[in-house]
């Protein structure tokens, strides 16, 4: 077995802190050290203080060859151990300076070896004495594993920044080796969709992960699927747990019926179940309370001991501090998630002459929210601004600059300008106000008296036309001027011929942007898409998506829009 560290140094290595190593081995029967790379004690517990006959401090500092008996001569072995990571056992026989007579007693010593980042800092020595070895050597073993389970804890732990997925992590590491049942419920985010309040002394939390061994995982999911609210009253064990901040051991049938949502089914089937005890620890990090870790133990397997309490409690620590980083993630993702949300969403209503589809589709969950959006403005003679945008960079800043760009934008469709000379004043007008987030922009406006389109891009991607019925679709290079926000200017109005039916699409990079590819073969891809006449707007995103959108690495937006087909109109005379 080999054990790994966080990082060590001369002293003890992290993971095996001073107050964990005590809680763990204070009260094991078997003599337990913890030495460094040069073979010194760090720590030795009260039954190798026993064995010695010394102080326990007295051997800190010094090699294990003058305390432990018979071993001068196998520094061999311990030296074997540090350089090849394979545990050894070994004999000692010998006298100590706990006992008085000249007789030989026999030890059996086992070594293993700490690692930290695949480097050698130390040693753990289980030392038991053969004429008892039989009764301790299941302490032995227990220890062993307390061991190893916290030093898997730092790798398995925190591996992403999604609060569900650390949680699963959790729940999978203790089952089945050190609980036959684990929950993790969370408090509900602060974002997002709202949570109705409970009931007055009721707890509601968030089922993050269930796990349960073997059949016991199917079993237990009627307590509470994952992404369920639980509520928990007062006098339940994880109510008691979060009010204390601290271990909370009960029986199972406490803690079941405690809850408002247990029946008496479901406590007759917890029974039926054979789950008898459960260890409820806080999950906290910064001194905030962010939900807790239940352990439950069913027939067959042992209580709950002192060293159980303290292992769960070290490991819901190094657990808090990983469901920390991932909420702190996730508030500000759902803070930028719903600021876009609500930006995006189309707050002018039915347009009468032109026909309008959208859709947002964010990354995955490992990718922050950008800062991409798009806008349809009603202009005079029945005309419509569409623009197309992406604030660089991701997260709320992103999402917040995105606001402001749109706002200026609105601000600027009012006054009736061609699409370059509104880059022209928004370029200008961002340079002035200090926002320090440039953007890629492409504006167009339809004609539909003229059958034209007007076109300008701040260095966004071009245009796609479908025309009604063609067998593909026409991605039109437009005159590129720099990205809004530099102060440059330089942007130019292209005039693209776009009659009645005929498609504006339009999409921000995610759609097209593929790692290892040059984007000018991703965008002329597009080329490839129709539409048959009289086709819905929602069908031809779908398409989209559907060929492009699945391996998107990050947020797309697409917008299509076209004239209403129908009887010919004619320009309204403008008054005198």
């Amino acid at each position: 077995m080999l054990l790994q560290a966080d990082t060590c140094d001369d002293g003890m290595p992290s993971f095996l802190d001073q107050r964990t190593v005590a809680a763990l081995f204070d009260g094991n029967p078997a003599a337990v050290a913890v030495l460094d790379h040069a073979h010194r004690y760090t720590y030795v517990n009260p039954a190798l203080e026993g064995l010695n006959g010394l102080p326990a401090a007295s051997p800190i500092g010094r090699a294990i060859s003058r305390v432990l008996p018979d071993l001068r001569g196998r520094a061999a072995a311990l030296r074997d151990v540090l350089a090849d990571g394979k545990p050894r056992e070994e004999t000692i026989r010998g006298q100590t300076r706990a006992t008085a007579d000249a007789d030989q007693r026999f030890w059996r010593a086992t070594y293993h070896r700490l690692d930290a980042d695949g480097a050698a800092c130390g040693l753990m020595a289980f030392v038991v004495e053969i004429t008892d070895i039989t009764s301790q050597r299941e302490e032995l073993e227990e220890a062993r594993g307390h061991v190893a389970l916290l030093s898997t804890a730092a790798v398995r732990i925190g591996t992403t920044l999604d609060m569900d997925t650390t949680c699963r992590e959790l729940a999978s590491l203790v089952v089945p080796d050190f609980a036959d049942v684990a929950a993790v419920d969370v408090f509900p985010p602060e974002v997002g969709h709202s949570v109705r309040r409970p009931a007055p002394g009721v707890v509601r939390l968030r089922r993050a992960a269930l796990r349960g061994d073997g059949d016991l995982d199917e079993q237990v999911q009627r307590f509470g699927h994952p992404g369920e609210y639980v509520d928990f009253t007062a006098d339940s064990p994880v109510t008691r747990c979060l009010a204390e901040n601290e271990p909370v051991l009960d029986g199972w049938e406490n803690y079941s019926s405690g809850r408002s949502a247990f029946t008496k089914d479901r406590i007759t089937a917890s029974r039926a179940l054979g789950l008898r005890e459960a260890l409820v620890v806080p999950l906290t990090a910064r001194g905030r309370p962010l939900g807790t870790l239940t352990l439950v133990r069913a027939d067959g397997s042992p209580a709950f001991s002192g060293q159980d309490v303290a292992v769960a409690r070290e490991l819901a620590v190094r657990a808090g501090v990983g469901l920390d980083q991932a909420r702190r993630y996730d508030h500000e993702h759902g803070i930028a998630r719903e600021l876009q949300r609500s930006l995006l969403s189309e707050p002018w209503g039915p347009h009468p002459h032109v026909e309008i589809a959208t859709r947002y589709l964010p990354a995955d969950r490992g990718v922050l929210v950008g800062g991409d959006w798009f806008d349809v403005v009603p202009l005079q003679d029945g005309r419509h601004l569409k623009a197309m945008g992406d604030v660089m960079g991701h997260g709320v800043e992103a999402a917040v600059a995105m606001s402001q760009y749109r706002s200026l934008l609105r601000l600027l469709s009012g006054e009736d300008l061609p699409p370059h000379q509104i880059l022209e004043q928004l370029d200008g007008m961002v340079e002035r106000s200090g926002l320090d987030r440039a953007a890629t922009c492409l504006l167009a406006v339809v004609d539909r008296f003229g059958g034209v389109c007007e076109v300008a891009s701040a260095s966004h991607l071009p245009p796609v036309f479908i025309d009604p019925g063609a067998a593909g679709a026409r991605v039109v290079p437009v005159p590129v001027g720099p990205p809004l926000g530099t102060g440059f200017g330089g942007y130019r109005t292209a005039y693209v011929p776009c009659g009645p039916g005929t498609v504006l699409f339009m999409y921000t990079d995610g759609l097209v942007e593929r790692r290892g590819e040059d984007i000018d073969v991703s965008i002329r891809r597009l080329a490839s898409l129709t539409l048959q006449r009289g086709g819905h707007l929602e069908d031809l995103l779908d398409q989209v998506l559907d060929r492009f959108g699945e391996d998107a690495e990050d947020d797309i937006a697409v917008l299509a829009s076209r004239i209403r087909e129908g009887p010919p109109v004619v320009r309204p005379t403008p008054p005198e």
